[in-house]
């Protein structure tokens, strides 16, 4: 529990943002003409009437019905784990990147540590059905960034949110960690399948939610969650997005609040490449590398090594490839090709093409593609 609130005070947060029936932005309405929330639970109905409708004022002059006593006291429970937090709009640890958005929740609540958010924050999304690839370029961004001291967040998705976090986290204590946003109560993982990845977060990192305990994972609560991933970071990296994902809108309100917005070009014959291409077609920032971002948003101290060079791990990872499937590899580029594309590239007989992919495909070498095609990986 915060040091700075009562516990009579925390109750009344909680309470405001909990009451049924009462919006958000009429709660902040209240917030804004009456003072802290004991003192609009200590207005009169008349007084509250002024600011809401009267049947809701007369609710609100009541005392709190037991189910809603009981939500109360559910949270208050929760708050007993030392790394359990509630930071409300009057808390010096509320992120002021919130603030930028025209409907800040009321309280947010956190598992882990809450000064994480004093960190500069790049958010890194993308595709839930990212490829191989992808993931491994959302990794390598994010553990380089971390490394630089800026905090990785996302939205703990399948796919490129998963790889982002796991990323930062393996920059490890050096680094700046990563947040969590959640489009659940605290109490619960969505999806479940990361619920370690969630408990890693909250040991290294925070996971945050502006969702009430138990509530689960419905569709309209992503949107929701996007704007926090956009309000709470400096700038957005969008690695791997077709052209309606929701990476788009998380890109589409950093635009609006006057964040970076990156993106990572790829093949134009995939699918996961066109939203990317948008945004750059739109005025997104084409990145090649980690520090194309720490050079636009002047992050990178002048002291820092470069990042590291690729040409060593390519050259070890191709030194594990039989000698005989080595040239047939260089021949094949980190853009997916057809089985046609690849017999014209390689000089293979068809009937030779399918045991060296499978081969190349083991050693860790090459992906195979929903759509038939194949693309070489970054070692």
């Amino acid at each position: 529990m915060p040091h700075h609130f009562t516990s009579e005070e925390l109750r009344a947060w909680l309470r405001l943002s909990l009451e049924p029936g009462l919006a958000p932005a009429q709660a902040r309405q209240l917030l804004a003409a009456l003072g802290l929330p004991q003192q609009i639970y200590q207005s009169s109905a008349s007084a509250l009437a002024r600011h809401i409708p009267a049947d809701l004022a007369a609710q609100l002059a009541q005392d709190a019905p037991d189910e809603l006593q009981d939500a109360v006291g559910q949270a208050m429970a929760w708050l007993e784990h030392p790394r359990h937090h509630i930071l409300t709009l009057a808390d010096p640890a509320y992120p002021g990147g919130l603030l930028d958005l025209h409907d800040p929740p009321l309280l947010l609540y956190a598992n882990g540590e809450p000064s994480i958010l004093r960190r500069p924050g790049l958010a890194v999304v993308g595709a839930r059905s990212a490829t191989q690839s992808g993931q491994e370029t959302a990794r390598d961004f994010a553990g380089a960034l971390a490394a630089q001291g800026w905090c990785i967040v996302s939205g703990l998705a399948a796919g490129i949110d998963q790889a982002a976090h796991q990323g930062a986290l393996q920059a490890g204590p050096q680094g700046a960690g990563t947040v969590a946003v959640m489009g659940t109560g605290m109490d619960l993982v969505y999806p479940s399948a990361h619920r370690d990845l969630a408990h890693r977060i909250a040991e290294h990192g925070l996971l945050l939610s502006e969702l009430p305990l138990g509530t689960r994972a419905l569709p309209h609560h992503f949107p929701r969650r996007n704007r926090l991933v956009a309000a709470l970071a400096k700038g957005v990296l969008v690695v791997e997005a077709a052209r309606q994902s929701g990476s788009l809108i998380t890109a589409r309100l950093a635009g609006e609040l006057g964040r970076e917005v990156f993106a990572i070009p790829g093949s134009i014959h995939s699918p996961l490449s066109r939203g990317c291409h948008a945004l750059i077609r739109q005025g997104a920032k084409l990145v090649e590398s980690a520090q194309d971002i720490l050079d636009e948003l002047s992050a990178a101290a002048p002291d820092q090594p470069d990042l590291p060079v690729r040409a060593a791990q390519v050259a070890a990872h191709a030194s594990s490839v039989p000698e005989e499937l080595r040239p047939i590899l260089e021949r094949i580029d980190f853009a997916p090709l057809s089985p046609e594309q690849l017999l014209r590239r390689t000089g293979l007989l068809a009937t030779e093409l399918p045991a060296v992919l499978a081969e190349l495909e083991l050693a860790g070498c090459i992906e195979a593609l929903p759509d038939g095609r194949f693309q070489r990986l970054k070692p």
